[in-house]
């Protein structure tokens, strides 16, 4: 049985697209937690950095996780990176301990 990933993902805007990434992010967010594997999918804004997106993501595996990377709402995202960041996607896998 594959371990459960769990993942951040900050998505930084370009200056001038902060509302644009968010209502991307919320407009992908319905279809992508019906996608197979999982489990949790959650858009927040950064206190510290206003217009930040940080994602927090679980996925029943790396496998459920990589088809949702190379699925249709992420491509449509990722197809926007150039105009919506200022920034890198930027992603820190995880382990939970407790």
């Amino acid at each position: 049985m594959s371990e459960r990933v769990h993942l951040i993902a900050r998505l930084v805007p370009r200056v001038g697209q902060a509302l644009a990434l968010a209502q991307a992010m919320t407009s992908i967010t319905p279809a992508v937690r019906g996608e197979p594997g999982c489990l949790a999918y959650t858009a927040h804004e950064s206190r510290e950095q206003p217009g930040t997106i940080v994602m927090y993501e679980v996925w029943e595996s790396q496998a459920a996780l990589d088809v949702h990377a190379d699925g249709p709402n992420f491509r449509a995202l990722a197809a926007r990176f150039d105009e919506l960041l200022g920034e890198p996607l930027a992603i820190e896998l995880l382990h939970r301990i407790a």
